[in-house]
């Protein structure tokens, strides 16, 4: 399609090939940014199989995210969740008296 659609000039030139630089680079954060591939493989037009065939290599270091994710789905506390200080609440204020009239504003 390139081909067809620029001069030779063009085509030759580093530009002709930026728009699949910035289409591979964008497919490859929302893989890694957690987006299923099902959803991604539908924004770029591919079928799954293909996305991961093409995109398989990109995505990397995901493991600990996997397996908290799994952890998560079976009910398994976190380890932030287990190693995290206990939060003591402050004092709460009492409630305001009840069937006092209300207040007149000034300037009214």
């Amino acid at each position: 399609a390139r081909a067809k659609a620029l001069t030779t000039e063009q085509y030759a030139s580093p530009l002709a090939s930026r728009p699949y630089d910035l289409r591979h680079a964008a497919v490859s954060t929302w893989l890694n940014g957690g987006v299923a591939p099902t959803q991604v493989a539908e924004w770029a037009g591919h079928s799954v199989d293909v996305l991961l065939k093409i995109y398989a290599k990109c995505l990397d270091g995901q493991e600990d995210l996997a397996l908290k994710r799994i952890g998560a789905a079976l009910g398994r506390p976190t380890k932030a969740a287990t190693t995290a200080k206990k939060v003591i609440p402050s004092p709460k204020r009492p409630p305001p008296p009840r069937n006092n009239p209300p207040t007149p504003h000034v300037g009214r």
